[in-house]
């Protein structure tokens, strides 16, 4: 059984994900101790008690010493069962941050599964849900066709957003990835295009509030000399809530196809929607500027992917420490090591 210290990398909840979705991917059970230790409130919260939840009924893990606030539990995965599962995450507990541990063992399950996910859609500290649909999953398409529909946004604190995703692998078999092209994110071209999506409750619309972002990051966005396309959208919520997700479309030499870095901001009480819009546009033109061809949180993200194709490449300028902490869970889980050299992590097979 692997052993694992939750208080090393970033020491918090992302640890947890990354080693669910890998332990229920390969097989193997793990037991983690120190869990968040490097948050004010250590311990197990409600979302990650979700996420294990979800994964129990999955997969028929075992699992021990499990409650709120645990600093330590023990995980043994069973065989993944595709089918057909609803989860309903409570409030505004974050749907994006639930995908990130289920999706790694659904992609290679012997069969389609449709998940219908209701809680947060967008939130602080975590990536929204039209993130996860336009940025990352494009990513994913060599290991499954992914489907992700928005139903119902749900915004802090109320909730009730409404996500349905249906995932048809492409292998039965995490360990047949690493027949595939391995990724080749180390050079990319300028944005060929912008395109994005502000949104926001209802109840915002008599003050043009989603209207108002768009404007606003349109307006920072055209130092890049190409076509800028950010839509609007408002609908039911619970409560008000807005934000906005954009998404540069660049041609990576080594991919074959164009891909996206991405951003998005979230609105607030007392925030003006055009501070919402500028914040979203200079989040990525930090990400462009800086020549990467991924931005920090998708590189965070993709970390476990690269992980099943040994030969991958990735060039990450200044590494974030959720970066670091999932490149460590992938050389627990997997026989791999994530080498440096200068600014490009490359993923190395070992015996």
């Amino acid at each position: 059984m692997l052993r694992i210290d939750g208080s090393k990398g970033e020491g918090g909840g992302q640890m947890v994900r990354t080693a669910l979705a890998l332990s229920t991917l390969t097989g193997r059970p793990f037991h983690i101790t120190h869990i968040r230790a490097g948050r004010h409130q250590a311990g197990l919260k409600a979302q990650h008690l979700k996420a294990i939840e979800a994964l129990q009924a999955i997969c028929g893990a075992q699992v021990t010493a499990l409650k709120l606030g645990a600093k330590t539990f023990t995980f043994q995965p069973g065989p993944v069962q595709p089918g057909q599962y609803f989860f309903d995450i409570g409030t505004a507990g974050s749907i994006s941050l639930l995908l990130q541990a289920l999706l790694p063992p659904l992609l290679f399950s012997s069969g389609p599964t449709t998940l219908r996910l209701r809680g947060g859609t967008c939130g602080k500290w975590q990536p929204a849900v039209e993130y996860t649909r336009e940025v990352l999953l494009p990513y994913l398409s060599n290991f499954a066709d992914i489907e992700l529909t928005i139903k119902r946004r749900g915004y802090y604190p109320k909730g009730g957003g409404d996500v349905s995703v249906r995932i048809q692998p492409r292998s039965s078999s995490w360990k047949e990835a690493g027949q595939l092209p391995p990724y080749s994110l180390t050079e990319r071209e300028p944005p060929s295009q912008i395109a994005g999506i502000a949104f926001a409750a209802d109840a915002l619309a008599v003050r043009q509030v989603a209207e108002r972002i768009a404007d606003a990051a349109c307006a920072e966005l055209q130092i890049w000399n190409c076509p800028v396309d950010i839509s609007t959208a408002y609908g039911p919520a619970h409560n008000p809530g807005a934000g906005i997700t954009l998404r540069a479309t660049v041609n990576c030499s080594g991919a074959g196809i164009p891909l996206s870095l991405g951003a998005d901001a979230l609105g607030e009480r007392g925030k003006p929607a055009e501070t919402v819009g500028s914040e979203a546009a200079q989040q990525l033109n930090r990400a462009l500027r800086s020549g990467d061809p991924v931005d920090p949180h998708l590189a965070d993200q993709l970390a476990p992917y690269l992980a099943l194709i040994p030969g991958s490449r990735m060039k990450v300028s200044h590494p974030t420490g959720h970066l670091l902490s999932n490149m460590a869970m992938a050389e627990y889980f997997l026989p791999v090591r994530f080498e440096p050299k200068e600014a490009i992590w490359e993923v190395n097979r070992i015996n």
